[in-house]
């Protein structure tokens, strides 16, 4: 499948979190421990907030351990949050409207994970977008097909309950076409303000998602740690796998959940599919 990191905090050179990290999104690449596959070398993507109204965006084809555009920005370009993925196709074209994340508006999607059969049930979903949106898919990839239906859904008004119904609908089409297990996935989205990323599967096996310890008690315990004294106390990460191997530095996020990344208080919640407001027919869906 794939791999990314959410970056929220102090405002950071990116390529503090791309690179230099022990086991760093870059080196998963190459040599990812948790994922589905070992290399994911499909393209890769960043999406962060600086000047301007919405995020900046950048896509490659190339493998992200071979791309020098991507170091070369990332150690120019300085933000507060910042989203990366590097991709591992299922099946559709490597190309760069297929890459993470995907943007709309102050808007950021991504996914690691599979909308299971997607060729069968692609239709039905796609009918199910808000027509205003439709125009918008740029690429051929059942996430971005996935962040439409979240935002059909209101994902800019509520992002929980967006997601819910959007999983919602995606197992009722699924089912409705005989697949087993219509959705494995772990989703990260924000607005620029506050990050929400979630892990759900329809198996109930899924994707490793781990979040940060916070900062201050990182700090009492690994008292030494320059990187900790960088950062301010609001300062998280969510990753598909850990950076390194300091001790008590992640927590892996529970089965059916999701978090909120925010100043202040974060919040763990758990996560349930909602179900569409009518059944799922061979005519498509609008919830």
């Amino acid at each position: 499948m794939c791999r990314w990191l959410a970056y929220y905090g102090s405002p950071i050179l990116i390529e503090e979190i791309l690179y230099k990290p022990q086991h760093s999104l870059i080196v998963q690449s190459l040599h990812s421990q948790l994922g589905a596959e070992t290399t994911n070398g499909d393209g890769f993507g960043i999406g962060w907030y600086g000047v301007g109204d919405t995020p900046g965006v950048f896509h490659s084809v190339e493998p992200a351990w071979n791309e020098r555009n991507l170091l070369e920005l990332s150690q120019h370009l300085r933000s507060p949050l910042v989203f990366a993925h590097i991709r591992a196709s299922s099946g559709t074209p490597v190309q760069q409207t297929n890459c993470h994340p995907f943007r709309h508006g102050r808007w950021l999607w991504m996914h690691n994970g599979v909308i299971h059969d997607f060729h069968r049930v692609k239709r039905d979903l796609v009918l199910a977008v808000d027509p205003s949106l439709y125009p918008s898919i740029e690429g051929s990839t059942d996430s971005e097909v996935f962040f439409h239906l979240a935002l059909t859904f209101g994902l800019e008004d509520d992002p929980p309950t967006a997601v819910e119904r959007a999983v919602g609908l995606i197992e009722d089409i699924g089912r409705y076409h005989g697949v087993e297990h219509p959705i494995q996935m772990t989703v990260a989205t924000t607005n620029g303000q506050q990050v929400w990323a979630f892990r759900y599967s329809s198996e109930g096996q899924s994707r490793s998602l781990f979040y940060s310890t916070d900062v201050a008690t990182l700090r009492a315990q690994h008292p030494d740690n320059p990187v900790l004294h960088m950062v301010s106390d609001e300062t998280r990460l969510v990753v598909s796998e850990p950076l390194g191997d300091l001790a008590g530095a992640w927590q892996e996020v529970p089965e059916s959940s999701y978090g909120v990344i925010r100043e202040g208080q974060d919040e763990l919640r758990p996560f349930a599919p909602r179900a569409p407001s009518r059944p799922a027919s061979g005519l498509g869906v609008t919830g």
